[in-house]
């Protein structure tokens, strides 16, 4: 919802190549330049400085299409400039009003070898960043068939500093740990990848708006005319072509934050920022919440997803997890396993998924009623094994099925690493297939939580019903992986990298560190760790994961069970990528408490820490001042330790202001949960 329009002011000035063959625009603030142009050998580039230093040296611009048509060498048409300045408001998210501030610079182009083609480079500086962008067309704006087979896109870096990234060969879904080494020492990798030039400047290549393309991936490059160089490497299609389209057409957008605080990474909102504004006139249906689900014990082998002896989604169970929902105030309950088609290997492209017909022992209709009754959801999953083509085909009933049962959330999956066995998941075959989904979930009023997802690129705003999506190494790799689960820095690494691509369904949050199959398997981390990764590890529909056995009678869930998964405000305290981050978050102040949920003014902090031990003075001076607050604190108890104590937890109440300043120690792979609520005069 747009609520406050400042300016939209187009400065359009045509430049003749023969006056000027270059252009720069600045960030509002004047922190960053961006100049394009096109140089003696008529190639198109771009270079980029932050506070005065060369951050992008020069770094070419272009396309080769099938057929031999070339667009890597131009004619200079001219530049226009334009800024612009409003704020949106959020329905859900880290942040409720978000500045849209930037200067946008076009620079126009005409193909040497093609005269008959166009190419405009858009550019737009925020504060935060910049992006830039391609629009293609054909001079007499003739359409037709469009085939990208190279996309010429470079990023030439004065530094070969050490990044982290999720490398993309060798591992399926997204799912890799991210690492740090050198950037030219990187195989290819997916956006976005985050390089620490040094403590006080922190960059990140991403992409926003990824709309009927395909996803970015970023490769090192040779040019001896610079330090490290990054190419875009698209992911194809089955016969190699990377993007079938038709003129004109636009790539999304490309994207380089940069901050000298790695806090300040999280906080931008760039990327959501150059997506179209919200499609859905009527948000009221979608609803950010915490959610259970019959999951986990599928992966502890006590479920089986398959109907027989030990199925998970019975109607006996499904009842008992709605019951604890609704005494423990969550909105929604996950019932994967509960319809037809998982008996035998259910990855084999097939149609052996009915996604309207339950099993014999499951209830659909009466649990929706039950659930209704108790201001519960049932969130139903559609499991597709990769049969995308047999979804589709049932999408639309499905869909309108769930609709008439009052399931308003569905979690989508694609356990096999090419849909209908043939393209990539994050090919352009991929990102459209999932677009189609969340445009088809609108219609009918339904959520989606995207599991195996591509990347996501700020498609939230436009359609916010995209609550969240996998695409991360989740807690599901600390039930079996035989290599020992996630290691303890990997959640310190994450909000900075894939948490900074939009939500993460990590499903945080077990309790009993028990693995009956593979005993040295278990999340390597502290209770009180697990209780902030709630928190920090941010997605509107969070789950908390464990079986409900596990979760009854936990002192611990009274921090669960009161932490909302919408924010007014979102900061980051202080931090360090892979080693821990503190981070502070205020209750909406529109929020209509439910539950234990406090009141409008309230803030949660959270902190997490890898296999080291720290210390925090925490000053809450974000706090308002002249005002009284309790903080309630889960923290590691004194004896607490992820291999030795896990489950050591101590949870105290104290008095504090703006001027307090809490001292916490956080355990190896510990952490600190905390609930500050004003005192009511």
């Amino acid at each position: 919802m747009r609520i406050r329009f400042f300016s939209c002011i187009a400065l359009a000035f045509a430049l003749l190549a023969c006056q000027t063959k270059q252009q720069q625009v600045y960030s509002p603030n004047g922190n960053i330049k961006v100049t394009i142009g096109v140089d003696n050998h008529n190639r198109a580039y771009y270079t980029a400085q932050y506070h005065s230093e060369t951050v992008i040296n020069n770094s070419y611009l272009g396309y080769t299409l099938s057929g031999d048509i070339d667009l890597t060498q131009f004619r200079l048409d001219g530049f226009t400039q334009l800024t612009h300045d409003d704020t949106w408001e959020q329905p859900w998210g880290e942040q409720r009003v978000i500045r849209n501030h930037y200067n946008e610079l076009t620079m126009r182009l005409i193909s040497l070898a093609n005269p008959d083609l166009s190419m405009s480079v858009v550019v737009r500086a925020y504060n935060e960043g910049f992006a830039f962008r391609y629009i293609v067309d054909s001079q007499n704006n003739i359409g037709g068939k469009a085939e990208i087979v190279d996309e010429n896109t470079e990023f030439c870096l004065p530094w070969d500093a050490q990044a982290w990234s999720g490398p993309t060969n060798h591992t399926n879904f997204l799912e890799a740990l991210w690492t740090k080494s050198a950037v030219s020492e990187k195989d290819t990798v997916a956006t976005p990848m985050t390089i620490e030039v040094r403590d006080d400047l922190y960059m990140v290549i991403h992409e926003a708006n990824l709309t009927n393309y395909s996803s970015l991936d970023l490769a090192p490059a040779k040019r001896e005319d610079t330090k490290t160089t990054l190419k875009a490497t698209l992911v194809p299609w089955s016969d190699g072509v990377l993007v079938k389209t038709t003129f004109p057409f636009k790539s999304p957008w490309r994207t380089v934050l940069l901050a000298n605080k790695p806090g300040d990474l999280i906080t931008s909102y760039m990327e959501l920022n150059l997506n179209e504004p919200c499609k859905i006139e009527d948000l009221s249906w979608i609803e950010p919440g915490r959610y259970i689900g019959i999951w986990w014990g599928m992966h502890m082998k006590d479920y089986t997803w398959e109907m027989g002896p030990k199925h998970g989604a019975t109607t006996d169970n499904t009842k008992r997890y709605i019951d604890f929902a609704a005494k423990h105030g969550f909105k929604g309950v996950l019932v994967e396993g509960w319809n037809k088609g998982w008996e035998g290997d259910w990855t084999i492209i097939d149609d052996h998924f009915n996604y309207t017909e339950a099993y014999p022992d499951y209830d659909i209709n009466y649990l929706c009623e039950y659930a209704k009754a108790k201001g519960v959801r049932i969130i139903a999953h559609t499991e597709t094994g990769g049969a995308v083509e047999n979804f589709e085909n049932q999408m639309d009933s499905a869909f309108s099925y769930y609709h008439r049962l009052g399931i308003n959330a569905v979690k989508t999956g694609y356990v096999n690493p090419k849909h209908n066995g043939k393209e990539w998941q994050r090919s352009q075959y991929g990102v459209e297939h999932y677009r189609k989904v969340v445009e088809t979930a609108a219609k009918y009023e339904i959520m989606i939580d995207n599991h195996e997802p591509a990347m996501p690129t700020g498609i939230r705003r436009t359609w916010p019903n995209l609550m969240t999506g996998e695409g991360v190494r989740g807690q599901e790799w600390n039930a079996w992986n035989a290599a020992g689960g996630n290691p303890p820095y990997h959640t310190c690494v994450l909000p900075f990298t894939r948490g900074l691509a939009g939500p993460m369904d990590f499903t945080p949050v077990i309790f009993n560190f028990n693995n009956k199959v593979l005993p040295d398997v278990h999340p390597e981390s502290t209770i009180a760790k697990q209780l902030a990764e709630f928190m920090i590890l941010y997605s509107p529909l969070q789950m908390a994961a464990d079986m409900i056995e596990n979760m009854e009678g936990q002192d611990g869930m009274d921090f669960i069970e009161s932490c909302p998964t919408t924010w007014e405000e979102t900061r980051v305290i202080d931090a360090k990528i892979g080693e821990y981050i503190v981070e502070a978050r205020k209750v909406r102040d529109d929020c209509q408490p439910t539950g234990k949920e406090p009141q409008a003014g309230a803030w949660f902090v959270a902190a997490i820490t890898n296999e080291v031990a720290r210390d925090i003075a925490l000053t809450l001076h974000f706090l308002d001042s002249n005002a009284s607050y309790l903080a309630t604190i889960f923290q590691d108890g004194i004896d607490a330790d992820y291999q030795t104590n896990p489950y050591s937890l101590e949870i105290s109440e104290q008095m504090v202001s703006s001027q307090s300043t809490l001292h916490l120690h956080l355990a190896r792979s510990g952490g600190v949960a905390i609930r500050i609520e004003k005192i009511q005069e």
